[in-house]
């Protein structure tokens, strides 16, 4: 969806869906329940919730063409990210408390990721342009940043002897935050300032040259604010108990 043509209907309907059930169901104190009309009520709250991330993601996509690259993936990364997070987050803080989801889900995304995803591009990418161009430079270092974040997130927990079982003292898992932290500032410095040349198409240049008005410019930041918004308040609300 290119930031050149009309705006799909889905990008504004989902996102009012959401805030109109949000508000119909909080006014009602609806609830999901074991039943028929429980399970069609989910139904209705997960194709909801499919539409307004897809929407929130056309959104940022919009977005992310007007401002260029690199700067336009960090957009997007951030909206998927808040997104993800917000999701783990309210299922793991819910009545019955799952301390391990969200490492379980992020082993499960990092695989997803770097295997079915990046497969499936490559693939239906061949079928449609025969031949692909990337960045090598760009990819390693991604991969390398990855590579480090997931071993001592994901793996090393299982190696700890200083707690029982797979988990980090609190002392190490502010040590483990704060080399995060940092890993990740170099890396948004070296795809931002310093080698951002990695990480974008010489062919298409640096700045985006999207026609985007300023207008649905506003419009798209609005609704990608409001999917974001819908997405953390119907997670919150519906998350397991």
């Amino acid at each position: 969806m290119s930031a050149h043509g009309r705006m799909p209907r889905s990008a504004w309907i989902f996102p009012g869906l959401a805030v109109l059930l949000f508000v119909v169901a909080t006014g009602l104190g609806v609830d999901f329940t074991p039943s028929v009309g429980g399970l069609l009520f989910a139904s209705l709250l997960l194709a909801i919730l499919f539409g307004t991330v897809f929407a929130a993601v056309h959104h940022a996509e919009v977005i992310a063409e007007r401002i260029g690259e690199p700067y336009g993936v960090l957009l997007l990364t951030l909206a998927v990210t808040i997104i993800e997070v917000a999701l783990i987050a309210t299922i793991m803080l819910g009545e019955k408390p799952q301390p391990a989801l969200a490492r379980d889900t992020v082993f499960a995304v990092v695989m997803i990721v770097c295997n079915g995803l990046v497969g499936l591009c490559i693939f239906i990418g061949g079928l449609r342009y025969r031949e692909q161009d990337f960045q090598v430079t760009g990819a390693n270092l991604y991969l390398s940043v990855l590579f480090v974040l997931a071993t001592i997130t994901l793996i090393m927990p299982n190696y700890s002897l200083t707690t029982q079982g797979p988990n980090y003292s609190a002392l190490q898992l502010a040590f483990v935050s704060v080399v995060t932290l940092v890993l990740y500032a170099v890396f948004v410095y070296t795809q931002t300032v310093r080698h951002r040349d990695y990480f974008i198409n010489q062919d298409e240049g640096e700045a985006g040259e999207s026609r985007l008005s300023n207008l649905m410019l506003a419009v798209s930041v609005a609704l990608l604010i409001l999917c974001l918004l819908a997405v953390v308040l119907l997670a919150k609300k519906f998350s397991y108990s």
